[in-house]
């Protein structure tokens, strides 16, 4: 355990994390959530990444939090306070794949269980293998929820199915996952990974700056109201029109081709 439970690399523009604790399924530790913090801020920052991939080691996605630990009566130390601060900085992991500078896809194979279904709901796009699992879990182990799965599927399916889903622990299958809209793709097992990729490079191929726009103005959207929208719509269109893969790309068009973007 330590700096191996996340092994990150880049390919192509595309930045994969992957959670590396495959005999537990990928369940967190504090050096994986400390790794995926930096690792987000790190490639959040870089112009040569393009788009950020999150995916789990061997046959699951991330059971969540460690319930062997917990079974085992480690507890942290501190104030109730202190313990609130510690588990909510841990937590910004999420934030950062939501409102991240960067395109985020989760590849599900296997279980998104508890914090793991967070992190997983938090990332813009999600492709889930035919054996994927979802699930909050919370409720099965006498706690109430972290990571903001909450607030991610009351966005994704609304209040009642997010409240019915939490109360119960219900555990999602594939069919399941794709009848409630939370995977934008359900794919092969053995061509989740390819086809991931696909997408992943295809978009780190595109116009880094406007993506990069895109992506704050949906989180506008879903944050505030159509005056606040239009408002970062104005700046954000703006701001694009002075980029040069905006010149490339009106360029290509008279000429009837495709444009070859820069990323800046």
């Amino acid at each position: 355990m330590g700096e191996t439970d996340l092994l990150t690399r880049v390919e192509d523009g595309v930045a994969v994390l992957t959670m590396n604790r495959p005999d537990a399924l990928n369940a967190l530790t504090r050096p994986m959530m400390k790794g995926m913090w930096d690792a987000l801020e790190r490639y959040g920052a870089d112009p040569a990444v393009g788009c950020i991939v999150l995916t789990g080691a061997g046959r699951g996605f991330c059971a969540g939090g460690d319930v062997k630990a917990m079974a085992s009566g480690e507890k942290s130390l501190g104030s109730f306070e202190a313990k609130a601060a510690d588990l909510r900085a841990r937590m910004d992991i999420v934030r950062l794949l939501h409102q991240g500078p960067k395109p985020t896809i989760a590849m599900v194979n296997g279980v998104a269980a508890g914090a793991g279904l967070g992190l997983a709901l938090a990332c813009d796009i999600r492709l889930a293998g035919t054996s994927a699992r979802m699930t909050s879990a919370f409720a099965k182990v006498g706690l109430s929820g972290d990571f903001g799965g909450t607030w991610f599927l009351n966005q994704l399916v609304g209040p009642a199915r997010a409240r019915e889903l939490y109360y119960t622990s219900e555990i999602l299958d594939a069919d399941r996952i794709a009848a409630l809209g939370l995977a934008n793709r359900i794919v092969a097992d053995e061509a989740l990974e390819a086809e991931t990729m696909a997408l992943a490079k295809r978009i780190a191929a595109g116009p880094r700056v406007a993506l990069t726009y895109i992506k704050r103005n949906h989180v506008v959207a879903l944050t505030g109201t159509l005056s606040d929208l239009l408002d970062a719509e104005a700046l954000h269109m703006t701001r694009c029109r002075e980029t040069e893969d905006h010149r490339e790309a009106a360029r290509a068009f008279v000429e009837k081709r495709a444009p070859v973007f820069k990323g800046r």
